[in-house]
C-alpha cells in the first residue's frame, strides 16, 4: 500500500470497527475538549465537517452485511443505572429502549448510583461538585444508549454523512442543554430535589467549555445542535486542548465527564523530515518528528430526538518507548522529556501567539494534526465499510493526494468535487497565508503537492485568458495563484517566451509581488520583463525587497472546493465582487451565499424560559422552537388591536419578563459591585442595558462605543442635575469579549473601557444615570444571563468588514433592539425586523474604500463633537494612563497604526445622533416593547436550522435520516 502524502507512510494498525462501538464507549475513563473550520462528508462512516471545507460523499448505494451490535445487552446494562433501586426496574427493562423515559425516582437512583460507584471523589458527603459529577454520568448514560442506536443505523443504512471539522467549539455548559434536548429538565430538578440540592446550583458547578474566542467557535457549535436535531447524520472533529475551559485547573481536578477516550482509536501524524523518490518514481515522506492522535468522544444530543451525533476530540501523545530513559538516568531530564512534551504541547492552548517562529510553528502543527487525524479516520471507516476493493470514486469526501496509490490529477478530481469552502473573513490578515519555508520544513511533501496544483492552476489561467493580452494574464496571475512571491514554473515561462516569439513585443508582464534566489533583477518593480538578447527572449522577475513567500490558503480552498459561499448577503456578494472577484470571474458556478444561523433551544427556549413561555402561550404552540418560523406569528392581526405587538396584554407579560431578565443578569455574571461604585447595590433595573458583547478587535469598533460614552459623560457633566435627568435616559453600558493574545491595540481598547468604567462610576453628579462595566471572562454560560435581559445591543462594526456575526441574532431572537451599520447579517435582519425597529447609522460599504481614498488625500475634515471627545481623553480625567498611541490611531492620513482605518471618526457624528434617538424610542416604552417583540418575530430566518438545511440541500447533498 503506498504511503499517502498527507500522513505518516505507517497506518493504524487497529482500525476501529463499529461492532466494537458499544463497549469500547462504555469503558473507559472521561476527559477534555476543542476546533478549527475544514468541511467534509463522506458515504462511508462517519462524520465531520467545519468552516473551511466540506467534504461530501457521493451516493454510495451498496449495502455491507454487519453483525447487528448488541444493542440490548448494552442497552440493559445502562438502564440498569437508571432502575438498580427501583421496584419497576424488570418491566421497565424488559419494554426495551423505545419505551424508556424515566421519571425523577429513577433518575434520583442513577445520580446515586454515580455518586457512589464512580471513583473520581472519596466517598462521603454529597455536595455540589460530586453532584454535578454524577448527574452528569446519569445523563451521559442515556445520551450513549441513544449514541449507539444512531450510529448502529448509520452503519446499517450505509448513509452519506458529513464530516465538520472546526478550530473552535464553543460548546458551554452541556449539562443543562442536554437534558433539555432530552426533555427531562423537570425529572431531573425533581430528583436532585429529593437528593438536596437545587438544579440550576449543580449545573453552575460544570466549568464553561471554552475552545475558541468569539462567534466562530458558537457558530459550529450551533450548527451541532442543529444537525442532531434535524436528523442530519454527522460527526464533528477538533483538537482536544487542554486549556479550553473558562476554568481549566478546575475541570482538571474534576475530570469532564462529557468526554470518553477512545484508546483503540489513534493515527500517527509526521512532521519535518525529507521526501525520497523510490526506483519506480513514486514519493515517499520519511524521517522527521513522529507523534500520536488520540481520539476522544463527547456525544452532542439533538431536541426531541434519538438522533445524538458525536464531537471527535483529538489529544497528542507520543509513544511510551519514545521517551529517552538513559538521558533520565544521566540526570538529563528535559532532554528526556523533550519528544513527549513537544507532542502534547500541540493541544495545550489553542491560537498560540504568533509573534515568533515557534507559535507560528505550533499554530501550523495544531491545524496540521487537526487535518491528518481526521482525514485519516475517515478514509479507514470508508475502506471498512466498503467491504472489500475500495472504490475511491464513490469516496468524494476527502482532500487527500496520492492515497493508496491514487494518482495526483485523480486525487485532485475526488477533492474538487467532495470539499467546499465557507469563507469566514474578509480581512486581508484573517485569510490566512503561511510561509513557504516554514511549510517546506515542517510539511515537505505537502509544499511538493502543492506547487503542483499552483502550476495547474497557472495552465488553468493562461488556457482561460490567452497570453495575447500579457497584462491581463499579469493581473490574473497576481491575485489568483497559491504561491505568492514565487517565481513562475518554468514551464509557464517556456509558454510565454513562445508567446512572445509569435506575437508583438509587449514590454512588461508583472507577476505577484515576486521574489526568489536565483532571479535576475531588472530596473521596474514587480514586473516580468520580456527583454530581447541576441540569442533569445528572457522572461525575469524584478524583486521587491525580497517580500517573503508565502502560500495563500483561502485561493488553495477555493481551487480545491466544489462551492465557495459567504455567510450573509452583503458578505457573499463581496467574496465574489472583492475577496474572489477573479476566481468569480472564473468559475461563477463555485459562489453562493448560506447566511449564518444560531440555535434557538440555547439561545432563547433554555436560556430565557420566561420570554419562551410567553412565546409559546400567544402563539398557541411550542412548535416555534423547531420552526422558528412560527415566531413570525408574534406580528399577525387580531380582532382587537392591528397586531399581537400592540396588545397591552402581551406588552405588560414581554416587559416583566424583561424586568425579572436584568434584575438576574448582573448577579448571575459578575461581582458588579464593586466596579459601580454605588455603596453595594446592584443595577437599577429601570436602567436602559445597553450592550456591546463580542471579540475584541479595532473593525468591530469598541472604540467608537466608548468614545461615544464618553462624549455622553462630558455631556452629562456640563449640565445641571436636573437637566441630566431631561436629557439622557438612565443607562448601563455592558462590554464583554476576549482579545488575541498579542493584539496590542485591543488591549488598549479594553484598558480605555476599563479606565472610564472607573471614572465615571464612581462620579457622585452623574450616580446612576450612567454606568460601563467590563465583564471579566465573558463565555457562553455569561452570555446565557446577560441577553435575555438585554435591551439594546451594537453591532457597530466598519461596513463591509463583518462577514455575518451571530450575537446580532442572539440579542435579536430576545427581543433586543440592535444599533448597527449596514454590515453582516445586520443587512437581512434589519429587513426581517422592520427598519423602523432598527437604529441605523453609518457609511455604507460601497461608500468606504472612496472614504479611506479621501482621507488619503487630506480631504476628511473631521467633527468638532469628536475633536473634543479626544482632547477631553488627552486631558487625564480618566487616569494617569498615556493614551496617545491609541488617539493617535484617529489621526493622520496615513501610515501603518494611523490615519483611522476603521473610520470611527468618520461615522462618530451619526453614531450620536443615533444614539439620541435611541434615548427618545426608549421613553416611550410602549413603542420600546413593540419594538422588541417585534424583533423576537423577525429573528425566525436566523435559526442554525434553516442555515443547516441550506447547507445540507444545496452543497453537502445529505438527507435527514430519522432513527426508528
Amino acid at each position: 500500500m503506498a504511503a499517502s502524502p498527507f500522513s505518516a507512510t505507517s497506518t493504524q494498525t487497529s482500525p476501529f470497527s463499529h461492532s466494537n462501538s458499544f463497549s469500547s464507549f462504555l469503558g473507559f475513563k472521561c476527559r477534555s475538549r476543542h476546533s478549527w473550520p475544514f468541511f467534509i462528508r463522506t458515504s462511508s462512516t462517519w462524520h465531520s465537517r467545519r468552516s473551511l471545507s466540506i467534504i461530501r460523499s457521493v451516493a454510495s448505494n451498496q449495502k455491507q452485511t454487519l453483525k447487528d451490535p448488541p444493542t440490548q445487552e448494552v442497552g440493559t446494562s445502562l438502564l440498569y443505572k437508571f432502575f438498580l433501586h427501583t421496584s419497576h426496574f424488570d418491566e421497565r427493562v424488559a419494554d426495551g429502549l423505545d419505551s424508556f423515559a424515566p421519571d425523577s425516582a429513577s433518575i434520583a437512583s442513577s445520580i446515586k448510583y454515580h455518586s457512589e460507584f464512580t471513583p473520581l471523589f472519596s466517598p462521603g458527603r454529597f455536595e455540589l461538585p460530586k453532584a454535578y459529577l454524577a448527574t452528569a454520568q446519569s445523563v451521559q448514560d442515556m445520551l450513549i444508549i441513544n449514541w449507539n442506536a444512531t450510529y448502529d443505523y448509520y452503519e446499517k443504512m450505509n448513509v452519506k454523512q458529513a464530516y465538520y471539522l472546526s478550530m473552535e467549539y464553543l460548546q458551554g455548559r452541556a449539562l443543562l442543554n442536554a437534558i433539555g434536548n432530552l426533555e427531562l429538565s423537570g425529572p431531573y430538578a425533581e430528583a436532585l430535589r429529593k437528593l438536596g440540592h437545587n438544579l440550576e446550583d449543580v449545573a453552575s458547578q460544570e466549568p464553561d467549555a471554552a475552545l475558541g474566542n468569539g462567534g466562530l467557535g458558537r457558530l459550529a457549535s450551533c450548527f451541532l445542535d442543529s444537525l442532531a436535531t434535524l436528523n442530519y447524520p454527522a460527526w464533528a472533529m477538533d483538537l482536544d486542548i487542554s486549556m479550553a475551559c473558562s476554568n481549566s485547573s478546575s475541570q482538571k481536578m474534576m475530570g469532564n465527564p462529557w468526554e470518553i477516550v477512545r484508546n483503540d482509536v489513534y493515527y500517527p501524524v509526521k512532521f519535518y523530515g525529507k521526501v525520497i523518490e523510490g526506483p519506480d518514481g513514486k514519493k515517499e515522506w520519511i524521517g522527521g518528528e513522529d507523534i500520536t492522535a488520540v481520539a476522544y468522544d463527547v456525544p452532542i444530543p439533538g431536541y426531541k430526538t434519538k438522533t445524538t451525533i458525536n464531537l471527535r476530540l483529538w489529544s497528542t501523545k507520543l509513544a511510551s518507548e519514545a521517551f529517552d530513559l538513559q538521558a533520565f538516568n544521566t540526570g538529563d531530564h528535559a532532554k528526556a522529556y523533550k519528544a513527549q512534551k513537544d507532542a502534547e504541547k500541540i493541544c495545550y492552548v489553542l491560537y498560540p501567539g504568533d509573534e515568533s517562529i515557534e507559535g507560528k510553528t505550533l499554530r501550523l502543527k495544531q491545524q496540521y494534526t487537526l487535518c491528518s487525524a481526521s482525514l485519516q479516520d475517515i478514509i479507514r471507516r470508508f475502506e471498512r465499510r466498503s467491504g472489500g476493493p475500495v472504490n475511491w470514486e464513490n469516496f468524494p469526501e476527502k482532500n487527500i493526494d496520492g492515497c493508496e496509490g491514487i494518482e495526483l490529477e485523480g486525487s485532485m478530481d475526488i477533492t474538487q468535487r467532495t470539499v467546499a469552502y465557507t469563507n469566514h473573513t474578509v480581512l486581508p490578515e484573517a485569510l490566512e497565508k503561511w510561509s513557504l519555508n516554514l511549510l517546506k520544513e515542517l510539511l515537505p511533501r505537502h509544499v511538493q503537492i502543492i506547487e503542483m496544483i499552483d502550476e495547474e492552476l497557472i495552465q488553468t489561467i493562461t488556457s482561460e485568458y490567452g497570453v495575447e493580452d500579457l497584462d491581463l494574464l499579469q493581473q490574473k496571475l497576481k491575485q489568483m495563484r497559491i504561491l505568492d512571491n514565487v517565481e513562475l514554473p518554468s514551464s509557464v515561462l517556456e509558454l510565454l517566451v513562445k508567446s512572445e516569439e509569435k506575437g508583438p513585443a509587449v514590454d512588461t508582464i508583472e507577476e505577484t509581488e515576486t521574489s526568489n534566489e536565483g532571479i535576475k533583477p531588472s530596473n521596474k518593480k514587480d514586473e516580468l520583463d520580456v527583454e530581447e538578447s541576441e540569442t533569445e527572449e528572457k522572461v525575469t522577475f524584478e524583486p521587491d525587497l525580497k517580500p517573503p513567500e508565502m502560500v495563500r490558503m483561502a485561493n488553495l480552498c477555493v481551487v480545491g472546493g466544489r462551492a465557495v459561499n459567504g455567510v450573509a448577503e452583503i458578505h457573499s456578494e463581496i467574496v465574489k465582487t472583492d475577496v474572489f472577484n477573479d476566481f468569480y470571474g472564473l468559475w461563477p458556478e463555485k459562489f453562493q451565499n448560506k447566511t449564518n444561523g444560531v440555535t434557538p433551544r440555547r439561545w432563547i427556549r433554555f436560556c430565557n424560559p420566561d420570554l419562551s413561555n410567553i412565546i409559546t402561550k400567544w402563539t398557541g404552540t411550542e412548535d416555534w422552537v423547531i420552526n422558528t418560523e412560527k415566531l413570525a406569528e408574534l406580528r399577525k392581526t387580531s380582532l382587537n388591536c392591528p397586531q399581537f405587538a400592540d396588545n397591552e396584554d402581551l406588552q405588560s407579560e414581554w416587559r416583566e419578563a424583561k424586568r425579572r431578565n436584568k434584575i438576574k443578569a448582573p448577579l448571575a455574571c459578575f461581582n458588579i459591585k464593586s466596579e459601580l461604585g454605588n455603596g453595594g447595590s446592584e443595577i437599577d433595573s429601570d436602567l436602559s442595558h445597553c450592550f456591546q458583547v463580542k471579540r475584541i478587535h479595532e473593525y468591530k469598533r469598541q472604540l467608537l462605543n466608548i468614545m461615544g460614552i464618553v462624549y455622553r459623560y462630558k455631556k452629562m457633566k456640563e449640565m445641571s442635575p436636573d437637566e441630566r435627568k431631561a436629557n439622557f435616559v438612565p443607562r448601563v453600558c455592558i462590554f464583554g469579549g476576549k482579545a488575541f493574545a498579542t493584539y496590542v491595540q485591543a488591549k488598549r481598547i479594553v484598558k480605555f473601557i476599563t479606565d472610564v468604567g472607573a471614572t465615571v462610576n464612581h462620579d457622585p453628579d452623574i450616580g446612576d444615570l450612567l454606568k460601563v462595566v467590563f465583564v471579566p471572562d465573558y463565555n457562553v454560560s455569561v452570555a446565557e444571563v446577560l441577553i435575555p435581559g438585554s435591551e439594546l445591543s451594537q453591532h457597530i462594526s466598519t461596513a463591509g468588514m463583518e462577514a455575518s456575526g451571530t450575537s446580532n441574532m442572539k440579542f435579536a431572537m430576545n427581543g433586543c433592539i440592535l444599533i448597527g451599520t449596514l454590515d453582516g447579517a445586520n443587512v437581512e435582519i434589519r429587513e426581517e425586523v422592520g427598519e423602523d425597529n432598527f437604529f441605523l447609522f453609518g457609511a455604507r460599504a460601497d461608500e468606504i474604500a472612496g472614504l479611506r481614498k479621501e482621507r488619503a488625500e487630506g480631504k476628511f475634515v473631521p467633527d468638532p463633537r469628536f475633536e473634543e471627545v479626544k482632547a477631553y481623553v488627552r486631558s487625564g480625567v480618566f487616569g494617569p494612563y498615556n493614551y496617545e498611541e491609541l488617539m493617535g490611531s484617529l489621526e493622520g492620513n496615513e501610515g501603518y497604526g494611523r490615519a483611522d482605518y476603521f473610520l470611527v471618526g468618520k461615522d462618530f457624528p451619526s453614531y450620536i445622533e443615533c444614539q439620541e434617538k435611541v434615548d427618545e424610542a426608549y421613553r416611550d416604552q410602549k413603542k420600546w416593547t413593540k419594538m422588541s417583540i417585534l424583533n423576537t418575530a423577525g429573528s425566525y430566518k436566523f435559526s442554525s436550522d434553516r442555515t443547516i438545511h441550506e447547507y445540507a440541500r444545496h452543497i453537502w447533498m445529505i438527507d435527514p435520516i430519522v432513527i426508528p
